[in-house]
């Protein structure tokens, strides 16, 4: 299984992004799929993850202003970044996890400037 997240940039506090996560190989065994992010000088988060049946859960610091979803049909996971903060910028990575797997993409930069 390979992951592959895209979308990072640099906007501006206010703006908005939208990553992507797309997934090849044996996708079906992914039941869950999240963004993490890490920002310099700190530990990696869990941004949001989703589900298969696409239940979803948050970080309280982006509840309200980020979105995850997936579409199946084409194995991608979206984050939808809205009102977006200096303590936003970070190194944004997806994960797939399953029953005994856990996979990693290599990561997307985002940067808000104030």
């Amino acid at each position: 299984v390979q992951l592959q997240a895209f979308g990072g940039g640099l906007v501006q506090a206010g703006g908005s992004l939208r990553l992507s996560c797309t997934t090849s190989g044996s996708v079906s065994s992914i039941k869950v799929m999240g963004w993490y992010r890490q920002a310099p000088g700190k530990q990696r988060e869990l941004v949001a993850h989703i589900t298969g049946g696409g239940s979803t859960n948050y970080a309280d610091s982006v509840k309200g202003r980020f979105t995850i979803s997936r579409d199946n049909a084409k194995n991608t996971v979206y984050l939808q970044m809205n009102s977006l903060k200096p303590e936003d910028t970070a190194v944004y990575y997806c994960r797939g996890t399953g029953y005994g797997i856990d996979y990693w993409g290599k990561g997307t930069l985002v940067t808000v400037s104030s």
